[in-house]
């Protein structure tokens, strides 16, 4: 279900405008954006500024990656900051996903064994709907074990990190590197069927592996700050990266999910048509881009967001609708126990960092034909065939016309029949929250999963401790549970 307001719905509708904005002229005009983005503003300002500039939330600008080596990537976008126009990113009928899925720029399929996969396939390419069905079917076969692997892999996590914060390192310690592990070996349980154990290579690099892999492919497109400027535009910004520096590594975790995997890998190939190879990369595709990728950016962003120290309040309310929860259901943290109206803080806590901190903050799709994008209002655009759009989820969620205090992180947001009306402008999962995936579209098929494994870490969180306190990823207080 698409807002109330949705554009193709508004009846007030207005003539269409010309879009505001432009390119500038040719490599210079693309170049100083790009400086702008990555260096000068940051995105979150790069968008901010143009909006604020045009009076208008949608408007013509350059996105990255661009000159000098990017040969065959046009940077020219529509740029979308608000939750109406943004919902025409949905829009099978409009917009087309091939090969869009980071925008312009499309890494080379040589990161993924020679396989265009899933994600980068349009809903209108007969391979779509086989590698969507098959990857549903990875989730549910996935379900019976998804929750006991996660939190076990949870438990391993919390036991390193109080051993590493009992040795009384400076800055506290750190999380990162354990949950990356943690989610790793529980996603190939779950997605793959195959416990990383069996191949020691696998179970200490795994996600070291996915990292690279990861970086390779998107550190064109992103904000790093791990180099002085202009160290990382000249040599993170400036040219895509071969897949050679990552095909070792991705080459053992083929073989791992060839070896250890063929259940999943028979589902793929006997129940949907797929080969051998397409199945193992589309598992590969899903466990380390959409699944570990994912996780990765959010996981962190939701304890750091609860465990700040000026959080004690939230974290008070939290743990005490935890325990209330798990005392009806015999004290074990499971699916049940988060199952949709058991916990609703913990439930709209996770949706306000969904909402705040979106793992993916873009989304893109070319305009299939000439149509007019509409805004609030009824405020419409006149967009052409081919064009790109580019959704800034940021802002996009933060949209003063439906979120009261946007910029604010708003924890009880969405608790109540009001505020789960609001989940229908929550977009992280590439479509409305309220809405569902399904073969024909584009949304995320794990998107009931995450939030559920969301809730399922917050609560292991307050089952385990009376408090904790953060600092950036790195744990600075974990107090354990006292006997009541």
């Amino acid at each position: 279900m698409l807002p109330s307001f949705s554009p193709a719905a508004t009846a007030a509708a207005t003539p269409p405008r010309p879009i505001p904005g432009g390119y500038g002229i040719p490599v210079l005009g693309p170049l100083r954006d790009r400086l702008d983005y990555f260096w000068f503003q940051g995105p979150e300002e790069f968008f901010r500024r143009r909006a604020a500039q045009h009076r208008s939330t949608v408007f013509r600008a350059n996105i990255p990656p661009t000159f000098p080596f990017f040969l065959g990537v046009d940077p020219r976008v529509v740029a979308i900051v608000d939750t109406a126009a943004f919902t025409a990113l949905f829009d099978n009928s409009l917009v087309d996903k091939r090969d869009c899925l980071i925008g312009p720029y499309n890494p080379s399929d040589s990161f993924t064994g020679g396989t265009r996969v899933g994600v980068y396939l349009d809903t209108e390419e007969p391979e779509h709907e086989r590698t969507k069905a098959f990857s549903m079917d990875l989730l549910r076969r996935s379900s019976r074990v998804w929750a006991p692997e996660f939190l076990r892999g949870v438990d391993g996590m919390l036991d390193a990190v109080e051993s590493d914060l009992a040795k009384g390192k400076e800055g506290g310690a750190s999380f990162l590197a354990p949950l990356q592990q943690c989610i790793f070996r529980f996603l190939c349980k779950a997605v793959v069927g195959a416990d990383p154990a069996a191949e020691n290579l696998v179970d200490r690099f795994g996600f070291f592996i996915l990292d690279l892999w990861l970086g390779l492919q998107l550190v064109p497109t992103q904000k790093i700050g791990a180099l002085p400027q202009p160290l990382e535009e000249l040599l993170l910004h400036s040219f895509p990266f071969p897949s050679i520096i990552a095909k070792p590594g991705y080459d053992i975790l083929y073989r791992f999910v060839e070896k250890h995997g063929a259940e999943a890998v028979a589902v793929g190939v006997d129940d949907h048509g797929l080969t051998a190879k397409d199945a193992i990369n589309n598992i590969l595709f899903v466990l380390g881009f959409n699944a570990f990728g994912g996780f990765s950016v959010f996981l962190p962003f939701l304890v750091l967001e609860i465990g700040k120290a000026d959080s004690g309040a939230l974290r008070a309310r939290l743990r005490d609708e935890v325990r209330a929860a798990l005392e009806e259901t015999g004290g074990e943290v499971g699916f049940a126990a988060v199952a949709k109206g058991r916990m609703p803080l913990v439930r709209s806590t996770v949706y306000e960092v969904l909402r705040t901190r979106p793992p993916v903050p873009l989304q893109f799709g070319r305009a299939r034909q000439d149509f007019v994008l509409r805004s609030h209002g009824g405020e419409g655009f006149a967009v052409s065939q081919g064009e790109m759009l580019c959704g800034y989820q940021p802002m996009a969620m933060r949209d003063p016309a439906v979120f009261d205090r946007p910029e604010e992180f708003v924890p009880d947001r969405f608790v109540g029949e009001e505020g789960e009306k609001l989940l229908s402008y929550v977009y992280w999962s590439n479509g409305p929250e309220t809405a569902d995936p399904t073969v024909g579209n584009k949304q995320c098929a794990a998107k009931d999963a995450v939030i559920a494994t969301a809730c399922m870490l917050v609560a292991e969180l307050f089952r385990r401790y009376d408090d904790f306190e953060c600092d950036g990823t790195s744990f600075t207080k974990l107090q354990k549970r006292q006997p009541s």
